[in-house]
C-alpha cells in the first residue's frame, strides 16, 4: 500500500472563512522553478519530503476512491504503523504549549497505489478546493498547502515532486548514494567480490544500476547479473512474469554470488517472494542467498505472501533509516481501536485483514469470524505490524515536528517583527511554502526521544542509517537485530561499524560467513590472470615468477622481493640473501691460498738456488741480472694473488688487478727481454756483425723496464679516472649477494689484460723464431714452451671469467694467475735447476760452447 502522508495545520475558525466561502479567486501564479530542497534525481529509499496545509476542518483520514477498492482489498497496509506515527507526532505537537500555542494541527492521508496517475491526482487534490477538484483555483482560503510527508518509496514522492515543486514547497531528502556506498563498505568488510543486482525494471532501478556500478568497480567488486523485477505488482501481470523469472531462478540458484544487492522498493521483493512460492510448488531446489537490500524494503502482508515462507529472507541485512523510540509510543499504539478512530478510512481493512475477522455487520459467510474491536495491535506477527518504530516512519514522525518547529519560528519571527520575510502583513493562516526554506535551514531540535534534527550544509537531513539483520521464524514472524551503524558523518574508515558476532546468517551457511567471490582466491606463491571475456574478479592463478612472491592469498600481482632477498621454493615468501665472496675458512679459497704460498716457496728456493750458485757459468749466462728480475717477479704475482682471496676491502679492490697487471708485465718484460738477448748473442758471433754493440745488460734493462712503465701508465690512468671498488652484486645469483671488486671501467680492466697478452706474444713469437739455435746456447726453446703455456691459459681464462660469478671467477682469475706463473718458472727454470742440483759437471764453460 502506497501512502502519502499530508501533514495539515489546523486553525481556529474567525471571519476569514466566510470571505473565502463567498469569494472563489485564483491564486497567484506560481514560480516556475524548482525550490531549495530538491534536485530532481537527488532521491533516496525511505525519503521524507514534506509538504503542508493549513486546514480548518477536522483531523481525518482520506478514504480509498472507490474505483481501487477491489484492488486495495488484495493487501493489509503494512505501513499502518506510519500513519499512527503521523497521528502520535500530531497529538504531540497540539499538547504541546511550547510549539505553536494557540493553534492546531491536523492531517490528511492518501493512497498513491504504486500508481504515477493516483499519485498526480492525489497531488493535484492538494491544490485544489476540498471536495472540489480544480487544481489552482480554490475557495477554502484557510486550506494553504505548505508541505507534505512523500510516500515510502522513491517513485511516490518524485511524482509529487514533479507537481509540487514548481510551488517551491520544501522537501527533506536523505542523500541516497550513502547508502550505495556504505554496501559498498559492507562488501569490502566481508570480502564479498562476486555480488548478484537486483532492481526494478523501471527508470528508478536504472538509476539505481548507473550508481551502484560505477562504485562496485571502483572497489574491485563484479556483479554476476542483473535481475530486472517487473514494474508492477498487480496479480494478472505478474502470472506472465513467473515464467521470464523462473528462466532466470537457475541462475539466482548456481550462480556463485552468494550475495544479492537489491534495490528494495517493495514490489522488488513482493515479487521474489512470491517467485519462490512457485519455485517450492516445482520443488526446485532453495535459494539460500544473502540479501542485502536498500531502507524501503520490508515485509509486506499481501495475502498470497502470507501463504509463503519467509525463510529465502533468513539472514537478510538492511539499511534501515536511523530509528530511536520515542516515549509514549508503544502505550499510544495500545489505546488504538476500531470504534476510537471513526475518522480512519484505513483502520477497517487493516483490522480485518490483520486480525483475519470481520468488522461489518452482517458477514459474508457462516465461517467468517466476527472481530470483537479488543484485540491487541502486540498479538501480531511482525509481517503485520510491529510494536517498535520503524526508520520509515521515525522519518514521519521528525519531519511533522521539522514543519512544526519551522512554523513556530516563523509564529515567534511575526510576533516579534509583526512582519512577514517578504515584508509583507500577513496572519499565520497565509504562509507560502517558499517562506519556510529559510527556516528549515537553519532548524536544529532534539525530539522527545533525545535526538537531534537538522540539516547539513547540503541542506540534507542529517542521520545516519542502522544495520539490520533479519531473523525469521516457521511461523511466519520475524525480529529485527541492529548489527552496525552507517554514519556519513564520521570520520574516513569509521563510516560503517559492524558487530560481526550479533550477525545470523541464511540457514544454508550453518553460521559461517558466506564466500561470495568469483574464484576462490589465489593461494600465496600465486598471481592473478584475467580471463579473457570474464570480468576482472574472475581470474586464473599463475604461480609467481623467479625472484618474486605472493605472501597473501588473492594477489592481485606478485611483487619483489628486495634487493637483498630472494622468494623461497613456493614462491609465498622473502628470505635474506647470503653475503658470499671467495673466503679463506671455505676450501676453495684455502685450496687457492695454499697453492699460492707453495708456489712462493718454491720460487723462493729456485731463487736461494741461483743466488747460491751465481758465479756459475749456467746462472752467468744470458744476462744474470734479468734471472733475478724473472724470479722476484714470479714470486710477487704468486703473492699477488693472495690479495684476491677474502672479503674485498677499498684498498684491496685498489691494488688487486693494478698489481696483476704490472707484476705480470714485468715478468713477460723480463722473459722478453732474455729471448732477445739470445737472439743477439748468436747474430754478434758472426763476423763483421755489428749487433754485437747491443748485447749487454743496459738493452735487457731498457726492455724491462720501458715495457712495464707503459703497463705502470696504463694502470695509473686506470686508477685517476675510474678506480675499482666494493660493490655488493644482488642480482647475478638469486640466492647470494655477491661481494665483489667493481673494476671501475671495464674497458681499463681489458686493456691492461690486452697488454699482457701482447707482450705474451712478441715473446712467444720471437722465441718460435729463435728455437733452432744450437742447443748449449739456446734458452729460446725453453721460453718458447713456457709462453705457450702462458697464452693457452689466459686465453681459456676470457671466456673462463665472463660466464661465471661470484667467488667462482675471482677463483678462475687466481687459477690463470698460479698456473701461467708456475708455467713460467717450470719451463723456464726446471732445466737449469736439473742441471745445478743433479748435473753439475755440466755447469762448466765447456759444455755450454760446446756445439752438436
Amino acid at each position: 500500500m502506497a501512502l502519502a502522508l499530508l501533514l495539515v495545520l489546523l486553525l481556529p475558525c474567525h471571519t476569514a472563512h466566510k470571505a473565502c466561502s463567498q469569494n472563489c479567486a485564483a491564486p497567484e501564479d506560481p514560480l516556475p522553478i524548482l525550490h531549495e530542497f530538491y534536485q530532481p534525481g537527488d532521491f533516496v529509499i525511505g525519503q521524507i519530503a514534506a509538504h503542508i496545509y493549513f486546514f480548518h476542518d477536522p483531523p481525518t483520514f482520506k478514504e480509498q476512491p472507490k474505483q481501487m477498492l477491489t484492488a486495495e482489498r488484495l493487501s493489509a497496509p503494512k505501513h499502518y504503523q506510519d500513519l499512527l506515527t503521523l497521528t502520535f507526532a500530531v497529538k504531540q505537537i497540539n499538547g504541546n504549549p511550547s510549539i505553536l500555542p494557540n493553534i492546531t494541527l491536523g492531517f490528511h492521508i492518501l493512497n498513491s497505489y504504486y500508481l504515477a496517475r493516483m499519485t498526480y491526482k492525489a497531488t493535484l487534490n492538494l491544490l485544489s478546493t476540498r471536495h472540489n477538484f480544480s487544481p489552482n483555483f480554490k475557495c477554502d482560503s484557510l486550506k494553504n498547502l505548505i508541505a507534505v510527508i512523500g510516500g515510502l518509496v522513491s517513485v511516490t514522492s518524485v511524482n509529487m515532486a514533479n507537481i509540487l515543486t514548481l510551488y517551491k514547497t520544501p522537501q527533506m531528502v536523505p542523500n541516497e548514494a550513502y547508502q550505495y556506498r556504505g554496501a559498498v563498505h559492507l562488501f569490502q568488510h566481508f570480502r564479498w567480490t562476486w555480488i548478484g543486482l537486483v532492481a526494478m525494471d523501471n527508470d528508478y532501478g536504472d538509476r539505481f544500476l548507473q550508481a551502484v556500478i560505477p562504485l562496485l568497480s571502483q572497489s574491485g567488486i563484479c556483479y554476476s547479473f542483473i535481475l530486472r523485477t517487473p514494474k508492477t505488482t498487480y496479480m494478472d501481470a505478474l502470472v506472465g512474469s513467473f515464467f521470464k523469472l523462473q528462466e532466470r531462478y537457475s541462475v539466482l540458484v548456481e550462480s556463485k554470488a552468494n550475495v544479492y544487492f537489491a534495490y528494495g522498493e517493495p514490489p522488488t521483493l513482493n515479487i521474489m517472494r512470491t517467485f519462490q512460492i512457485v519455485a517450492e510448488a516445482q520443488s526446485l531446489q532453495p535459494l539460500g542467498k544473502v540479501w542485502i537490500v536498500t531502507s524501503q524494503w520490508d515485509f509486506d502482508s499481501l495475502y498470497l505472501e502470507r501463504m509463503s515462507d519467509i525463510d529465502v529472507f533468513h539472514g537478510a541485512i538492511s539499511f534501515a533509516v536511523h530509528s530511536s523510540q520515542p516515549p509514549g509510543f508503544q502505550q499510544f499504539l495500545q489505546t488504538v481501536k476500531p470504534s476510537q478512530q471513526k475518522e480512519d478510512g484505513f483502520i477497517q481493512d487493516f483490522w480485518e485483514q490483520a486480525f483475519e475477522c470481520s468488522l461489518k455487520k452482517f458477514r459474508k459467510s457462516e465461517i467468517e469470524r466476527m472481530c470483537t474491536g479488543e484485540e491487541k495491535l502486540e498479538s501480531l506477527s511482525g509481517i503485520l505490524f510491529e510494536m517498535n518504530m520503524t526508520g520509515h516512519s521515525y522519518n514521519v514522525y521528525n519531519s511533522a515536528h521539522a514543519v512544526a518547529h519551522a512554523l513556530q519560528f516563523i509564529y515567534t519571527y511575526r510576533f516579534k517583527h509583526r512582519t512577514l520575510v517578504d515584508g509583507g502583513s500577513q496572519e499565520i493562516h497565509n504562509v507560502k511554502p517558499w517562506q519556510l526554506h529559510h527556516f528549515l535551514r537553519s532548524i536544529s531540535f532534539n525530539n522527545s526521544a533525545g535526538d537531534t534534527v537538522h540539516f547539513n550544509e547540503n541542506r540534507e537531513l542529517v542521520g545516519g542509517f542502522d544495520m539490520i539483520n533479519w531473523v525469521t521464524f516457521p511461523n511466519g514472524s520475524f525480529i529485527r537485530v541492529k548489527v552496525g551503524k552507517l554514519d556519513p558523518q564520521a570520520p574516513q574508515g569509521q563510516k560503517l561499524l559492524v558487530n560481526d558476532d550479533l550477525i545470523v546468517w541464511h540457514r544454508s551457511f550453518n553460521q559461517t560467513l558466506p564466500p561470495s567471490v568469483c574464484n576462490e582466491g589465489c593461494h600465496p606463491g600465486y598471481s592473478k590472470k584475467k580471463k579473457e571475456g570474464e570480468q576482472f574478479c574472475c581470474y586464473d592463478c599463475v604461480p609467481c615468477p623467479e625472484g618474486m612472491m605472493s605472501e597473501q592469498k588473492a594477489m592481485d600481482a606478485c611483487v619483489k622481493c628486495p634487493q637483498d632477498h630472494y622468494s623461497n621454493q613456493h614462491q609465498n615468501h622473502c628470505i635474506p640473501k647470503f653475503i658470499t665472496y671467495l673466503s679463506y675458512k671455505e676450501p676453495l679459497g684455502v685450496t687457492l691460498a695454499m697453492l699460492a704460498v707453495t708456489s712462493f716457496l718454491v720460487t723462493t728456493l729456485v731463487f736461494g738456488t741461483f743466488i747460491k750458485h751465481k758465479n756459475t757459468p749456467i746462472v752467468k749466462a744470458n744476462n744474470r741480472s734479468l734471472t733475478y728480475i724473472l724470479l722476484i717477479s714470479l714470486l710477487l704475482c704468486f703473492l699477488c694473488s693472495l690479495l684476491f682471496i677474502g672479503q674485498p676491502g677499498k684498498v684491496t679492490c685498489l691494488l688487486r688487478q693494478t698489481t696483476f697487471a704490472i707484476v705480470f708485465s714485468v715478468a713477460l718484460s723480463s722473459v722478453l727481454a732474455k729471448t732477445i738477448t739470445v737472439v743477439l748473442a748468436f747474430m754478434s758471433t758472426k763476423p763483421g756483425s755489428r749487433m754485437r754493440k747491443w748485447v749487454g745488460k743496459r738493452l735487457a734493462h731498457f726492455i724491462v723496464l720501458s715495457f712495464s712503465c707503459i703497463q705502470a701508465s696504463i694502470c695509473s690512468f686506470w686508477l685517476s679516472t675510474s678506480p675499482p671498488f666494493p660493490d655488493m652484486d644482488m642480482h647475478s645469483l638469486n640466492e647470494k649477494v655477491i661481494v665483489e671488486c667493481n673494476e671501475g671501467s671495464a674497458a681499463m680492466f681489458y686493456c691492461a689484460l690486452g697488454y699482457m697478452g701482447f707482450l705474451a706474444f712478441i715473446s712467444f713469437t720471437v722465441a718460435f723464431l729463435a728455437r733452432k739455435l744450437p742447443d748449449s746456447f739456446n734458452e729460446a726453446k725453453f721460453i718458447t714452451f713456457s709462453m705457450l703455456v702462458f697464452c693457452s691459459v689466459w686465453l681459456s681464462f676470457v671466456p673462463t671469467y665472463l660466464s661465471t660469478k661470484g667467488k667462482s671467477m675471482v677463483a678462475v682469475e687466481i687459477f690463470s694467475i698460479l698456473v701461467s706463473s708456475a708455467g713460467l718458472l717450470v719451463c723456464i727454470f726446471s732445466p737449469k735447476c736439473y742441471i745445478i742440483l743433479l748435473r753439475p759437471e755440466l755447469n762448466s764453460k765447456q759444455q755450454l760452447i760446446r756445439k752438436k
